[in-house]
């Protein structure tokens, strides 16, 4: 881990990934467009993400539902069950905080319905890990929001995320994945419905082709390696930050970890915490190398410490401090924020409710994470009473008139 002071700090603390426009995503979209099924067929066996005898096997069927059932260890299908539960309660209270709107004027009606989008695909990566988190918090929300047919998706899938997809509601399992994935459901194949919009997290392949899609359908947003931003003050803390700073280093050799620290002395025990716990780690050939690439900062002041995190806009942001409901609602950029040495991370990874598909590389500037509200649509309407259309006519007459739109003029005047 790289220790620098405050004033310091270099471009590559607040540097952004720029998502190539990747030629190979291009010419498989091309190709799955043109071809369909067949194309699916060839470059899931190219790709290595699955082999199909024909597009009947793309779905997974009863009977290996069944089967993942069976394969599922009791006490974390129990686990499974208690964390689904959790983010079913939050995606519920999410949802009743929306309000349909009625706005009455003049004898008039204006308003805004909440209405569910038709159809969606939610994503699950099948690379280093078998994620079935990422099935209950794309599905859920989904299902919760009233979404009518809801896709899961996932190369190389598992037993435990297909019993996650069952269990979180997806009307179908497919075993499809990386770019070919993305193209089927964005434009549709003979046997694949084209949605409305995709979701879920994945390689630099899958985000290429969620941002090549976007405009066909809808995507949740472009995510990048996974990050979290730790601010902390007390010595004793040490351990519990090195363990949530190696939890996100294993995601992938690109994840990033960052601490922020008024004392140098918190940053040597951190290092020296985190090298104990990669000597017997698991994944320590992954984590070991994000987590040499981690950066910590030396700051002077909790000022400091907040100026930093709105800048580099985290993914997750933990605040290990004295203070931390004085100053929480000081933050203002961040996938999800957790307060205090007892929120770990990874409970929003898995279970407390919120959802753990967030917006990384800066992206929390202007959205934040998937949740409900990215299953609806909020959709306006109007009925004019005589006097008020009339009304309205005039000045809708003289705003046509300046811009050139005589039609527009038109239309207006004849309400008049």
């Amino acid at each position: 881990m790289k220790i620098v002071e405050y004033n310091k700090i270099d471009n590559s603390f607040f540097q952004k990934i720029d998502f190539e426009e990747l030629d190979c995503v291009n010419e498989i979209i091309k190709k799955v467009k043109n071809e369909g099924d067949s194309a699916l067929i060839e470059l899931s066996e190219k790709f290595k993400d699955g082999k199909f005898n024909s597009s009947n096997d793309f779905l997974v069927n009863e009977k290996e539902i069944e089967e993942a059932y069976k394969k599922m260890p009791d006490e974390l299908l129990k686990h499974l069950k208690i964390a689904i539960k959790n983010t079913e309660e939050f995606a519920k209270a999410q949802f009743n905080s929306i309000q349909e709107l009625e706005f009455k004027k003049e004898n008039s009606v204006l308003g805004h319905k909440i209405i569910p989008l038709n159809s969606v695909l939610c994503y699950c990566p099948g690379g280093n890990y078998p994620l079935l988190s990422t099935c209950y918090m794309t599905l859920v929300p989904a299902c919760v929001a009233g979404v009518k047919e809801i896709y899961l998706t996932s190369p190389k899938i598992s037993p435990e995320v297909i019993v996650s997809a069952h269990l979180s509601g997806a009307s179908k399992i497919y075993k499809l994945g990386g770019a070919q994935a993305i193209s089927a459901f964005a434009f549709g194949t003979e046997t694949i419905k084209a949605v409305d919009k995709i979701t879920g997290p994945g390689n630099k392949y899958v985000a290429a082709a969620k941002k090549a899609v976007f405009g066909i359908c809808d995507i949740d947003f472009i995510a990048g390696p996974s990050e979290v931003l730790i601010i902390a003050d007390d010595i004793k803390d040490s351990k519990l930050i090195a363990s949530d700073m190696l939890a996100q280093s294993e995601h992938d050799k690109d994840a990033r970890s960052y601490l922020i620290t008024n004392d140098i002395k918190i940053a040597q025990e951190v290092e020296k915490e985190a090298q104990n716990i990669l000597k017997t780690l698991k994944t320590k050939d992954i984590a070991s190398i994000s987590f040499e690439k981690s950066i910590c900062i030396i700051i002077n002041n909790i000022e400091e410490a907040i100026e930093l995190a709105n800048k580099r806009a985290p993914e997750h942001l933990e605040i290990f401090v004295k203070n931390a409901d004085e100053i929480k609602d000081e933050f203002k950029n961040y996938g999800s924020l957790f307060i205090g040495n007892n929120c770990a991370e990874v409970f929003g990874d898995y279970c407390s409710g919120t959802n753990h598909v967030l917006p990384t590389n800066q992206c929390s500037k202007y959205t934040g994470g998937l949740s409900v509200f990215d299953y609806v649509k909020i959709q306006t309407y109007q009925k004019l009473s005589p006097q008020y259309s009339k009304k309205l006519s005039k000045t809708a007459s003289c705003l046509a008139q300046a811009e050139g739109l005589f039609a527009h003029k038109l239309s207006a005047d004849l309400r008049s």
